[in-house]
């Protein structure tokens, strides 16, 4: 939506034409403005469709079941926290490539988090607490130095 003070008819079909599902020009009533926004969200919903469950993953002897919240390792269930468990889905999406700390806070935690990256410092302890055998030395979530982590296929 573009918000503008330009009120000529060739500004709003330019706007429009370089993408603009809407074209709002000063002063405007910001519940207008909020009515707008919502309209558009309802046809972008409607355009999308029902939500796919998301797909199982398999990394080694590791399986994920995003859809009923699962994960094994050879079989033996492991219990996650939520957080956990979207850092670890987070990674098997990316099985076998790094994952910088920035893009693990911007897609578990959100673009909005305004904390430290500790926090995934911290919950990669915890994770790895969980799933690895010998946590002081992981296998399966490898820190790349200085760039980020990524989840390696494991067979024990």
């Amino acid at each position: 939506i573009f918000v503008t003070a330009r009120r000529r008819e060739l500004d709003t079909i330019l706007g429009l034409e370089m993408g603009a599902d809407d074209y709002i020009t000063k002063p405007f009533n910001l519940d207008i403005l909020l009515a707008h926004v919502k309209a558009i969200l309802r046809r972008t919903e409607r355009a999308a469709g029902p939500a796919a469950d998301p797909a199982p993953l398999t990394v080694g002897d590791l399986f994920i079941d995003p859809a009923a919240h699962v994960v094994t390792i050879a079989g033996r269930s492991i219990e996650l926290t939520a957080r956990e468990f979207a850092v670890l889905h987070t990674l098997a999406l990316e099985a076998g490539h790094v994952v910088s700390t920035d893009d693990l806070l911007n897609r578990v935690w959100g673009a909005e988090f305004a904390g430290e990256p500790q926090v995934v410092y911290v919950n990669m302890r915890w994770l790895r607490e969980k799933i690895e055998t010998d946590p002081n030395t992981p296998r399966r979530i490898v820190n790349v130095r200085g760039v980020g982590y990524k989840l390696m296929p494991v067979e024990e």
